[in-house]
């Protein structure tokens, strides 16, 4: 029987002196207590550990039954006599046993763990783990900063609930557990003010480290990737009240400010190992880029925040962080990206943002990131919203800004659709400064005669894809048609009649050469379809069709009829607005 087993070890055991413990009887009171716990002798085994005369086998032993005891007391139900004795056994342990070899028990336990299981045993260990690192005297902060970094690694794998049920519903226990490791850090963070309290010099402390690495490992995970708007309901959001107790914990410790304004500076250990230090530095910056967020958008510690900083200063710090979101592609990260760009630069003037900036690197690396949501991005909300964004950002800058921000995107986006919006932006621009609206001298002369040698040519001649680059030719013509009615031959103001010749050589007639190529093309293929169609007698015939270099999907002879016919009215569209602009043309030559 499991009980006469232990009885029978704990005798042989009492007449030893310390000294004399050897592995044997260390291997066989292990054995001996699981079997007991197993075979549901719990509260056997809890009177062996509270005899007196048992106190320095329990003191020597004891730490071997913490692995048996977790597994007892997670598979017990919570009304079960056999889980309460387990629960007790554990607080005796906690009392009597060696302090250094307990809290490397309880590590290993929460180490090895895994699955549904970590969150639980996470809670369960905290109240031990924390009393036993109270009694340890030396390398206290190594060892609490080793406790919750084998917490966090343990749940850093589990998946973070999103939607607002799936934080209801918790079914890992995530929330609850993040909670309670906060909680469990608290007793550290009041040791580490109250030393600050005592000696100024106190600031650096080996604890105070310890908990600003739990700090920024926390604001990476999970409340990089947790969701943070309000439940519908009255309840608390766990996720909202673990980011407020990050960063009263940061601000206790007075290293709220310090990290907002970092700018990605490098707190880590110095690695030899480049990968190591670039994984290391990747890990701080996100962390930092989320306590922006926190800050800015959710307004967590904004009370602690100094308000003597101009909008563009802080527009400036927040660059890097949100360059560091942006470049993530998951919703919740991203979303974070474009929310915290909005909050700064709402904060500004329109047309206050100096030109100088662009020469900061975030500031060109950012909107071009912009681009690839708007254009990449399989999440149509996060496209529209960046899309406002650009905007947002181009309508902050003054005009050189706004005209060297033209510049770039319109040589980097690599988009017919994002060019042909900023040229829209460069028409709106020219009629600013046509209206003399402003400080607007770079949308005219010769400023802006650079800036057209840009937008007034086609990419590959008048063998350019018309279709694939319709919003951009479009764009080009809606502008060009509008600086020919608004800008006379006489004013030239925008310099347009001084280039015409070279628009109409690089422009205008390899376009008219390319639409008149593209729709005999199309026509052809139009014309080919329909005589296929009448020689099948069916319209219902899957085959495939390539428009602009990309193969479609597989589709019945009708449905490509109507993407011909689409690509043909886009043709027809775009000829009608050039043929406006040679009218225009030569009804201002025939005027001269």
């Amino acid at each position: 029987m499991a009980v006469d087993e232990l009885q029978a070890i704990i005798q042989r055991c009492q007449i030893l002196e310390e000294a004399d413990f050897k592995g044997e009887d260390f291997n066989l009171f292990q054995v001996a207590g699981q079997k007991c716990l197993e075979d549901g002798y719990a509260a056997q085994l809890l009177e062996v550990v509270q005899n007196e005369k048992n106190k320095v086998i329990i003191k020597n032993m004891g730490w071997n039954l913490i692995c048996p005891l977790v597994r007892c007391i997670l598979m017990y139900k919570q009304e079960d006599d056999n889980r309460e004795h387990c629960l007790k056994i554990l607080d005796l342990l906690v009392q009597l046993c060696n302090a250094k070899e307990l809290f490397l028990g309880l590590l290993e336990q929460i180490e090895q763990t895994s699955g549904e299981q970590i969150c639980k045993t996470v809670m369960l260990l905290l109240q031990p783990l924390q009393t036993v690192l109270f009694k340890l005297q030396n390398k206290k902060a190594y060892s609490v900063g080793l406790s919750l970094a084998v917490i966090m690694n343990q749940l850093t794998p589990l998946p973070v609930p999103y939607t607002k049920q799936q934080i209801q519903e918790d079914k890992l226990g995530l929330c609850q557990c993040c909670n309670a490791v906060v909680n469990f850090a608290k007793p550290f963070v009041s040791e580490v003010v109250k030393n600050m309290e005592k000696s100024s010099d106190c600031n650096d402390t080996e604890l105070k480290e310890e908990l600003l690495k739990f700090c920024m490992k926390s604001l990476k995970y999970p409340l990089l990737t947790a969701q943070l708007d309000q439940l519908e309901s009255s309840e608390e959001h766990p996720f909202r009240h673990f980011a407020t107790e990050i960063i009263d914990i940061l601000r206790d410790t007075r290293e709220l400010i310090q990290l907002v304004f970092s700018h990605h500076k490098d707190r880590s250990q110095s690695w030899e190992n480049k990968e190591f230090a670039d994984i290391e530095q990747k890990n701080s910056a996100e962390s930092l880029a989320c306590l922006s967020y926190l800050m800015f958008v959710q307004y967590f510690g904004i009370d602690y925040f100094p308000m003597v900083f101009s909008p563009s200063y802080l527009l400036q710090c927040n660059m890097a962080h949100i360059e560091v979101l942006l470049n993530r592609t998951e919703e919740s990260v991203l979303s974070k990206g474009l929310e915290l760009f909005e909050s700064v630069l709402l904060r500004m003037e329109d047309n206050s943002l100096l030109h100088q900036y662009l020469e900061l690197s975030n500031f060109i690396t950012v909107p071009q990131n912009l681009v690839k949501v708007m254009t990449l991005c399989p999440i149509e909300h996060l496209r529209k919203k960046s899309l406002n964004i650009l905007q947002l950002f181009i309508n902050k800058f003054d005009a050189e800004g706004k005209y060297t921000l033209f510049r770039c995107l319109l040589k980097t986006s690599n988009h017919a659709g994002v060019e042909g919006y900023i040229i829209k932006n460069i028409k709106d621009q020219i009629h600013l400064a046509l209206m003399k609206v402003g400080d607007n001298n770079w949308f005219t002369g010769h400023h802006l005669v650079s800036l057209l040698d840009l937008v007034l040519l086609l990419p590959d001649g008048a063998e350019t894809d018309l279709l694939q680059n319709s919003d951009r030719i479009m764009a080009s013509l809606n502008l060009l048609r509008y600086l020919m009615i608004k800008d006379g031959e006489y004013d030239n103001q925008t310099g347009v009649w001084t280039m015409l010749a070279k628009i109409e050589q690089n422009f205008l007639k390899p376009l008219r050469v390319g639409l008149n190529m593209s729709k005999a093309h199309y026509e052809a293929e139009i014309k080919n379809k329909k005589e296929n169609r009448r020689d099948s007698n069916s319209s219902n015939t899957v085959c495939s069709v390539t428009v602009s270099g990309e193969k479609l999907p597989a589709m019945t002879t009708e449905m490509q009829l109507q993407v011909l016919r689409s690509a043909l009215f886009t043709f027809d569209l775009i000829e009608s607005v050039l043929a406006r602009v040679e009218e225009l043309i030569e009804m201002k030559i025939k005027a001269v």
